[in-house]
């Protein structure tokens, strides 16, 4: 099968205690599959995009095995999949409930994907007929060799002559291993096409603490980073589970906004960045404008805090009819 975009991380095990109970507040968890690049490849397959998910999964192991099935029953290519030694790696999320916040624990030590070394791809192969990739700053933050093997994948990515785009996806929690996020994600960007992430995400790599609008971060980046051809920043105000959910993006001709969305009693906001890279992809593949291509991101995400577990389960219809307000709140029959 030929995928014309590739995903590139770590495959997880969710744990969530029933509806918004505390951890162990009864003595049950509701068991799915995410993961940030397995959410965009799942999200591109739902959106008519041949997509393939290359990552490092346990062999012989009937969960890492649950796994694969899941993905593949979105239509995602997993036939580039990598059997090695380790466990699957497992997070626990309580969903947040008006003003408790929700929290995540990682049980991601001595995973397949941690223990994943550069060489152990064969590149080549996984980018067969490919002309995107996608990675996160999540895999890099599991372990120095995960951190290498991030780095590998898009120096080959370039020079295979693909598109490669990064989110930051910074995860305070994940980086234990020695060197900083922000010392390990510069070298990313300087081989990144695309650049995503929030606006703490973008401050944090930058070292900034004082005031500054979007527009002049994302100027701040194409300025530093001249191999970047656009920088998009997710924008989200947030008030106990209410949101106000945007995006601008820099494209070095324009600065562009998206529309803005009131996003009320949020269902789960896990995936929703997600969300947004994959419909910022696939706006990029296949809508005739940048400012088309933002704003299908946006309502894509939006559309993702209202669906549970990791993955985004919207058409490319459900997005287009958010767009025109022709579904929103209403029953389609």
């Amino acid at each position: 099968m030929t995928a014309k975009v590739i995903t590139f991380g770590e495959s997880l095990l969710r744990l969530t205690p029933p509806g918004v109970e505390r951890f162990l507040q009864t003595p049950h968890f509701n068991a799915v599959f995410g993961g940030a690049e397995a959410n965009v490849a799942v999200a591109l397959s739902s959106f008519g995009v041949d997509a393939a998910y290359v990552t490092v999964l346990p062999a012989s192991n009937p969960i890492a095995d649950a796994a694969i099935a899941e993905l593949r029953r979105f239509g995602v290519d997993i036939s580039r999949v990598v059997l090695g030694q380790g466990r699957l790696g497992t997070y626990f999320l309580e969903l947040g409930a008006n003003h408790r916040a929700g929290r995540v624990i990682y049980d991601r030590e001595h995973s397949a994907m941690a223990l994943a070394k550069p060489g152990d791809i064969d590149w080549d192969n996984a980018f067969q007929g490919a002309t995107w990739l996608h990675i996160t700053g999540i895999t890099p933050a599991i372990s120095a060799s995960a951190a290498d093997l991030a780095l590998e994948s898009m120096r080959r990515a370039k020079e295979k002559q693909m598109t490669v785009s990064f989110d930051l996806n910074y995860r305070r929690n994940l980086w234990k291993w020695g060197k900083s996020a922000p010392q390990v994600m510069a070298e990313m960007i300087r081989v990144a096409d695309i650049l995503m992430g929030n606006e703490g995400h973008l401050r944090m790599v930058l070292g900034i603490q004082g005031p500054i609008d979007a527009h002049e971060l994302t100027d701040r980046f194409l300025s530093r980073y001249s191999n970047l051809r656009a920088a998009a920043v997710t924008l989200r105000d947030s008030y106990s589970l209410q949101h106000y959910w945007a995006a601008c993006l820099n494209d070095r001709e324009a600065f562009l906004t998206s529309r803005r969305y009131d996003v009320s009693h949020t269902v789960d906001r896990i995936g929703a960045g997600d969300a947004f890279a994959a419909g910022l992809i696939y706006g990029s593949l296949n809508l005739s404008s940048r400012l088309d291509a933002l704003n299908f991101a946006v309502a894509a995400s939006c559309l993702k805090h209202s669906i549970p577990g990791d993955f985004c389960r919207a058409t490319v219809e459900e997005v287009q009819g958010l767009l025109s307000d022709r579904s929103a709140g209403r029953i389609s029959r």
